[in-house]
């Protein structure tokens, strides 16, 4: 283990690192450590005016009709979990969606780049599910209603907009049925009897099996988004909490994007694989394991803190086998659920974070573990950054374990995470992640 290429404590307490896998250089420097695991402003205890049922912005459940058509909705009926696809809109109010899978109305990838490059055609399963949407009352006025705010919001005027033929419309409203880019979105909009508008609903705030739900209603999605499109070699899946994470609502949801190539930071992995199939047990797992990075484990993840990242990072990583997150049993999945679902409580719902998925691209030889990047949005980079591709981290990743570890115990003791291996209760064995042996 080349230790100190990557991680080097200077005798002033300065802390170098390089992350193994993108080459980010990172420092820690002495007198800008302190910063409490917060964005270092206090929140104001502004108090809430409670709305029931809940319509603070277009992902709550009243305002069904402000996003595009539903593929899918995640509902409890009976005590169990039930998905439905495609639900006719006259219909939306009938049931109460507990996660719901929808189009993104201004996506980053659009139909359009995948008509004009690939001739992508959308499945005839998706046009009938469009014919049959257009041809429902509710339905047609639906989409002429979000087709007239997208238009708008594009800089059209309401005259242009009114002009707007049919034939254009419908065009327009392709990309909410046969588009690749999809938002999966969480009920709540605050939290049970919040008093505070700062008392957002977050992935903490869920129960274990809600949390795991949601994971396994995402990766449904995943899998869906590419069968649909055979030009897809990767869909990049992200969380963004709060605005200083680039979330356009605060309202919890998760995106996935379908894209045409794996991007230079997983190409770069794949070149590692290829080198040494081990390589994230030895840069990732072993190597925390060696400086004591590692706080958290179950049966089928760990967490540590990762090095080399421009903002303080926390990476979980899959133990099983698999390297795509639609390969893992219900089993697997839990156990990466539960594991995330703790830090994201530790941490709390004022923090802003980013939670990016990364796994074996779909057209991959080489298999990677399926790994999810928690990265807490509390340092703004700036000129010197700019200017030196050296980036400044505010705490060093002792700190960070030491800062969240405690959070840990407390919520354990309260019952409100899983009974995951805390600190020094986690196995020290090598090569715990178990991608390479299949």
């Amino acid at each position: 283990m080349r230790a100190t290429m990557f991680y080097t404590i200077m005798p002033d307490g300065t802390v170098k690192q390089v992350n193994p896998f993108t080459g980010n250089e990172v420092w820690a420097v002495p007198g800008r450590r302190n910063k409490p695991l917060g964005n270092g402003k206090p929140v104001p205890a502004v108090p809430l005016e409670v709305h029931s049922p809940e319509d603070y912005c277009s992902f709550c459940p009243p305002r069904y009709f402000e996003t595009p058509p539903e593929k899918s909705r995640l509902i409890v009926r009976n005590d169990r979990w039930e998905m439905i696809d495609t639900l006719p809109p006259d219909q939306y109010a009938e049931t109460v969606a507990e996660f719901r899978r929808v189009g993104n109305m201004f996506e980053i990838v659009t139909l359009d780049y995948w008509r004009k490059n690939y001739a992508y055609k959308i499945p005839a399963s998706r046009l009938k599910w469009r014919e049959d949407y257009m041809a429902n009352a509710a339905g047609f006025k639906h989409i002429n209603d979000i087709i007239t705010y997208k238009a708008m919001q594009e800089g059209r005027t309401e005259q242009q907009v009114a002009k707007l033929p049919m034939t254009e419309r419908l065009a327009m409203a392709d990309a909410f049925f046969g588009g690749g880019h999809e938002l999966v979105i969480a009920k709540r909009h605050y939290r049970v009897d919040a008093k505070l508008e700062s008392e957002l609903f977050a992935s903490g705030d869920m129960s274990l099996e809600e949390h795991f739900q949601y994971f396994r209603f995402t990766i449904a999605a995943l899998a869906d988004i590419a069968r649909n499109n055979r030009y897809v070699r990767y869909v990049s899946v992200f969380q963004n909490w709060l605005r200083p994470a680039g979330a356009s609502f605060d309202h919890l949801h998760k995106q996935l994007v379908a894209l045409d190539e794996w991007g230079s930071s997983i190409e770069n992995q794949v070149r590692m694989l290829r080198d040494d199939r081990n390589v994230f047990n030895e840069y990732g797992a072993n190597f925390a394991l060696h400086h004591n990075l590692v706080f958290a484990e179950n049966d089928h993840a760990i967490a540590f803190v990762g090095i080399g990242h421009r903002f303080p990072t926390i990476e979980v990583y899959s133990r099983s086998q698999a390297g795509r997150p639609d390969e893992h049993s219900d089993e697997e999945i839990r156990g990466m659920s539960n594991l995330v679902h703790s830090i994201h409580a530790a941490m709390g719902n004022e923090i802003s974070c980013n939670e990016e998925w990364y796994y074996t691209p779909i057209d991959a030889v080489y298999k990677m573990p399926w790994h999810i990047l928690i990265k807490l949005r509390i340092n703004v980079p700036a000129g010197f950054e700019g200017g030196t591709s050296i980036f400044i981290n505010p705490m060093t990743p002792i700190e960070l374990r030491d800062k969240i570890v405690p959070h840990l115990y407390t919520l354990r003791d309260q019952n409100k995470i899983d009974r995951i291996r805390i600190a020094e209760e986690c196995r020290v064995d090598p090569n715990p992640l178990k991608y390479y042996l299949k």
